[in-house]
């Protein structure tokens, strides 16, 4: 009976060490991946509206692909940085863990070095500067706005899309060569729909119990209103044509998703099934965005 015993607290005393070695990996991996998985889409449904509408010949690929690799790896580089720094959710406490997100936050930095300075060799698309100045800006206020505590996150996320949408202009004015109206428009346009999804996440995440339409409208009285203000909004840039005519097709089904649940009845709050829900109207409006730019 002994025996069994000790071999018994053997098999207990590996199983904890097999789960805090698990653990140590994942955590591991916290520090370093970015965890913020709607953030991908704010990054990479702008860059492909940017690639579609401002490509204009083949020998253009290679500069799009360095710019690509040098968005992917910029924004990756946030997580460790923000765990060595302190600033994100997940901090680096002990000294391999800091080893970790230093040594992850120094090859991430040296490539998107390498991918940038081949992008602005000689003097090349210099304009990158200036976006890439109002992307660091944006995301340095959202540092602080979500240092401020948790009645500042939303508006923390709305500044911080600013950054992750300057994908569009950058990737336009690769492709097209030059950096016009249009490569804003297309900054605006995904920054208004970025707006919309956190917003609505937000008022789904808060309004999770509210099962009438009152009780709804009191979560999102804001969003409520602010949709028509959008619509009209894009029909008067279209007016004055500093959008094409049709973009607003782009906006349809996220402004009838976010109108829609004010009159459903109740639900229950499936984050899983949420995400993949606006995953799927990011890629509609990426891909109708860029028809309508195509189109004009």
């Amino acid at each position: 009976m002994w025996g069994s015993g000790r071999l018994h607290i053997m098999t207990r005393m590996t199983e904890i060490d097999s789960g805090v070695h698990v653990a140590r990996r994942v955590r591991s991996r916290a520090l370093i991946f970015p965890r913020e998985h709607g953030a991908w889409g704010l990054l990479l449904v702008p860059l492909f509206t940017g690639v579609v509408a401002g490509i204009a010949a083949a020998h253009q690929l290679w500069p799009l692909a360095l710019f690509t690799a040098a968005a992917l790896f910029l924004f990756w580089l946030r997580t460790p940085v923000e765990s060595l720094l302190g600033w994100g959710p997940i901090v680096a406490q002990t000294s391999p863990e800091r080893r970790t997100a230093f040594i992850a936050s120094v090859a991430l930095a040296a490539a998107s070095v390498a991918c940038l300075t081949g992008l602005m060799w000689h003097g090349r698309h210099l304009k990158l500067l200036l976006i890439g100045a109002v992307a660091v800006s944006a995301f340095v206020v959202q540092v602080v706005l979500r240092r401020l505590g948790r009645n500042t996150r939303m508006v923390s996320q709305l500044v911080g899309a600013v950054g992750l949408t300057g994908t569009a202009p950058a990737a336009y004015y690769l492709g097209a060569g030059h950096l016009d109206a249009r490569g804003f428009a297309l900054w605006v346009a995904n920054w208004l729909f970025a707006w919309n999804q956190i917003h609505f996440v937000q008022m789904r995440i808060h309004g999770a119990r509210a099962a009438t339409f009152s009780e709804k409208f009191a979560q999102g009285r804001v969003f409520f209103f602010t949709q028509p203000l959008v619509l009209a909004s894009l029909v008067l840039a279209s007016l004055l044509r500093l959008v094409p005519p049709l973009v607003i097709i782009a906006f349809v089904p996220v402004l009838v998703r976010g109108t829609r649940w004010f009159f459903r009845g109740p639900e229950p709050l499936d984050i899983k099934k949420l995400g993949w829900s606006e995953m799927t109207h990011a890629v509609v409006f990426g891909i109708l965005l860029v028809i309508t730019f195509l189109s004009a």
